[in-house]
């Protein structure tokens, strides 16, 4: 079996990590790659060179939930399912936590795996390629101090604008990422849906909506002043006064390596400690 590294940047605890996953990997006859900056930390693992394709069965991240999205989009490009070992803190999408790291990749081996498929989102702007995230499109001022006027649309009709610092549209996996702090709600990843969250909105009306996921959405910014689009935390443009960007359920799903059953309610219990509360 082949499994593609994606490490977190410069968390010195994920690349220790990683490099007790690949020495465990290569007892089991599993070959571990890596790009060449992620390969310099890793002893053991082979070099994989940028843009070239991804030759592997799995792509595995070893960081949090950022390492984790930025394994999708290697997933996404070379359709391949991910797995997400948590060296950070909350990691929603990580799917196994250190200790069971053994246990893990005797499941991959052996073969005794499912595959989850989660919903995506892509954003279109006149003039730029689309782009596709699996947690959100945000919406964003781009000029501190100042709120931005932001509409949004649901196919032709218009459903409400805000003054706010920002609009976050999130997939149901993206619900435990910005949207949450936001006071968004938290919505089971095997769901499909479209929450739309206003962040530090000036308005009477500032609740959450949420709605089904083959809806076409589109934000404009009505106002004079410039608003950022970001996917998944990535830049994609600045909207000019009057801009606007195309917001619908992507092409394909992501697809993620589930190992263990896993019960939604149970993790966000044990992520927020909710039984201490």
């Amino acid at each position: 079996m082949k499994l593609a590294l994606v490490l977190h940047p410069d968390r010195e605890r994920a690349a220790e990590l990683a490099a007790d996953l690949t020495t465990r990997a290569g007892r089991r006859g599993m070959r571990v790659s890596a790009q060449p900056s992620d390969a310099a930390r890793v002893p053991g693992t082979s070099v994989r060179l940028p843009g070239r394709p991804v030759e592997a069965d799995v792509v595995v991240a070893v960081g949090g939930d950022g390492t984790v999205l930025e394994a999708v989009r290697v997933g996404l490009a070379a359709d391949l399912p991910v797995l997400g070992f948590n060296a950070g803190h909350l990691g929603f999408l990580t799917g196994v936590e250190p200790d069971r790291l053994d246990e893990a990749l005797d499941a991959l081996a052996a073969g005794g795996w499912a595959e989850s498929h989660r919903m995506t989102l892509t954003a279109e702007v006149a003039g730029k390629p689309p782009a596709v995230g699996i947690n959100d499109v945000v919406v964003e001022k781009a000029v501190s101090q100042h709120v931005v006027k932001i509409s949004v649309h649901v196919e032709a009709e218009h459903l409400v604008s805000y003054r706010a610092d920002g609009v976050v549209v999130a997939t149901p996996t993206g619900s435990t990422a910005y949207t949450f702090s936001a006071g968004g709600p938290l919505v089971d990843p095997q769901l499909e849906a479209l929450v739309i969250t206003a962040v530090a909105p000036h308005n009477l009306f500032g609740r959450p909506i949420v709605l089904r996921p083959d809806q076409r959405l589109r934000l404009s910014v009505d106002d004079d002043r410039p608003a950022r689009v970001n996917v998944d935390g990535r830049t994609l443009t600045v909207l000019p006064p009057g801009g606007e960007v195309l917001i619908t359920r992507g092409d394909r799903p992501a697809r993620f390596v589930e190992l263990w059953p896993r019960n939604f309610a149970v993790s966000v219990r044990d992520k927020f400690r909710l039984h201490d509360a």
